[in-house]
């Protein structure tokens, strides 16, 4: 299954462009929550301190890890595609500080050793992996108070819950479909309380005035308990 998905995002990489040179503000590296270019708020989510440890959960090319990276932190990331890191390795080869890994967040979660400062995930493994898997280990793996942060796009009226998303092959091939999982905002809420993040935000941020797109993206903010959580 996760060759199947390894595939599925390494065709995916095929689509996406390197990182912009800068940003508009003329900087090399920055943080992007959502699917709009400077737009919405930065790494100033994951209340972040010199020396953290954080851990990007679906990191793809790498640039808001870098970003991490160059702030201080030991900035890990976790990736499905071969490609996509290729990419970052391409791309950002002399940041101090930046951890690539290839294969699973889950089993990646559940193999370390390290007790992270923050983990997110931009459009990223989050939205493609089971909650009901992935936030218990998350919570395991995230210091007490320590911020769990996720973006992606809003879910369609009506359709929440596992989806299908579907990524293009080429003209000559069916795409290839991974699961996602959608939930309205107050979902994500109640699912991170029942496992251990009791202080939580979930908004749908608006599309950025200079975009003809519309669609919003859904940031989720949780912060995790201080006590164990135990089920």
């Amino acid at each position: 299954m996760s060759d199947t998905r390894s595939a599925a995002w390494d065709d995916y990489s095929k689509t996406k462009p390197q990182r912009r040179t800068t940003n508009a503000d003329g900087e090399t590296t920055w943080f992007n929550w959502t699917q709009y270019a400077d737009h919405g708020p930065g790494v100033e989510v994951l209340a972040l301190q010199p020396g953290d440890c954080v851990l990007d959960l679906g990191c793809g090319s790498g640039g808001n890890l870098a970003h991490v990276a160059t702030l201080g932190m030991k900035a890990v990331g976790i990736d499905l595609s071969p490609k996509q890191l290729a990419k970052a390795h391409e791309r950002w080869p002399d940041v101090d500080g930046m951890e690539l890994h290839q294969g699973d967040a889950l089993q990646f979660l559940g193999d370390t050793f390290t007790i992270f400062d923050a983990v997110y995930s931009v459009f990223g493994a989050a939205w493609f992996t089971d909650p009901r898997l992935l936030l218990p280990i998350v919570h395991a793996r995230l210091k007490p108070g320590g911020v769990f942060g996720f973006s992606q796009r809003p879910p369609v009226e009506g359709c929440y819950g596992c989806q299908a998303s579907y990524i293009p092959r080429g003209d000559d091939e069916d795409p290839a479909v991974v699961k996602r999982w959608d939930y309205q905002p107050d979902i994500w809420s109640s699912l991170l309380k029942e496992y251990g993040f009791p202080e939580v935000t979930a908004t749908v941020l608006p599309a950025s005035e200079a975009d003809q797109r519309t669609t919003g993206t859904l940031l989720v903010r949780a912060v995790r308990g201080v006590q164990p959580q135990l089920f």
